[in-house]
């Protein structure tokens, strides 16, 4: 039983043998992706207050300090993104905020909202509104928030991190594995194109992380929602005094993600905070959302890579280099899969809620540039 799994009522077990067998997986037993497929964004940093004090973020910040975009300032972002070609505003914002946060709570309410989900449904209408789909990470929520939100969002995401108890999420406001798991499983519950990952280098250790990897590839077979997992060190920064985890570690829990999930679901490194070209032949078929645009909010310190550097990514390991939505191609409608994809990967039923599909065939120049790229017959060139 994992941490605070009795508290959310989550069942999710890992046999001991598929432990093992993940713990013998070397880079060696696993192939290389053919090809390396990226989202172009433009972030939207919603809010910077959390509930959760974790020692190596940065993203957070105290009450009094903390932001909250108003939605003018949210409307300029993702127009000057759609401007850019981005097809997907990441919207990204601290754990739901509590009353210790009194500025952020009046605010909300002088602008009408009762709550930050409230504000962050219309915050994604604003984004559809400006050519560009959403793809939220806002922390834990619950089946009903999830299916209030899907109707605005291409997809959404929370990382894992790690299924240990470790002391980086230590103090009052600790993270629980058992929470964000059964937020996974409200998503899968939810029908939600989902993300996530794990956060390697916290102090968790080999068996955490192949129990971790189980525990999503066990959440996804029960639902199917699963898109891609994210495959991300942590980074040293102002508040964290955790070392990078070395190449040789990045290289052998990349392999063993590979091999813990099933084939349809990406494996992802961040190409600003991982070495991506050591990695290529250890299975990542996917560089997540890159924006020509804005910082990296959540790693300031690391730059996004620009589009050449993607390309030279993909040609260093000899693969193409395809542009995605936000919503990965296997939970899209028939319409709108490029020629070559393999029916057999789809994913039954529908995914697609609410506003989204009216996005994705809307007649005008942002319906043509989603269905350009989700067809790949659009450029890569910004």
């Amino acid at each position: 039983m994992f941490p605070g799994a009795a508290e959310y009522d989550v069942d999710v077990a890992v046999a001991d043998s598929e432990v093992e067998r993940l713990l013998s997986v070397t880079p060696a037993d696993v192939d290389a992706a053919p090809e390396l497929t990226f989202a172009r964004n433009v972030f939207v940093p919603l809010t910077t207050a959390c509930r959760y004090t974790c020692t190596y973020c940065t993203y957070y910040d105290v009450p009094g300090e903390a932001s909250l975009l108003s939605p003018e300032e949210v409307r300029e972002r993702c127009r000057v993104g759609a401007d850019a070609g981005c097809t997907e505003a990441l919207f990204t914002f601290g754990d739901k905020p509590d009353d210790r946060y009194t500025a952020i709570h009046e605010q909300l309410a002088e602008w009408g909202y009762d709550s930050i989900v409230d504000y962050h449904e219309r915050a994604c209408e604003i984004a559809l509104e400006e050519g560009l789909l959403p793809h939220s990470n806002p922390g834990d929520l619950t089946e009903a928030e999830f299916r209030r939100l899907r109707d605005v969002n291409a997809s959404m995401g929370v990382m894992l991190e790690t299924t240990a108890d470790v002391d980086a999420h230590a103090g009052g406001r600790r993270k629980s594995p058992g929470q964000r798991l059964n937020t996974i499983r409200a998503a899968g519950e939810a029908r939600v194109p989902f993300t996530t990952g794990i956060l390697v280098g916290i102090g968790e250790d080999w068996r955490d992380r192949a129990e971790s990897l189980l525990a999503i590839r066990e959440l996804h077979e029960r639902y199917g929602h699963v898109q891609e997992v994210i495959v991300q060190p942590v980074v040293p920064n102002e508040r964290s005094d955790f070392d990078a985890p070395s190449t040789e570690t990045m290289r052998r829990v990349t392999a063993m993600a590979r091999a813990a999930l099933p084939s349809e679901v990406s494996v992802q490194s961040p190409p600003n905070l991982a070495p991506v070209r050591d990695l290529l032949d250890c299975g990542v078929d996917d560089l997540g959302g890159v924006s020509p645009v804005t910082d990296d909010y959540i790693n300031p310190d690391y730059a996004w890579p620009a589009l050449d550097e993607l390309r030279a990514v993909a040609d260093h390991g000899g693969v193409p280099l395809y542009e995605r939505l936000p919503t990965h191609e296997r939970y899209l409608s028939a319409e709108y899969r490029h020629e070559a994809f393999e029916e057999s990967r789809a994913a039954a039923g529908d995914w697609l809620h609410g506003q989204i599909p009216t996005a994705l065939a809307n007649s005008g120049v942002h319906g043509e540039r989603f269905r350009g790229v989700a067809r790949r017959d659009g450029p890569l060139s910004p």
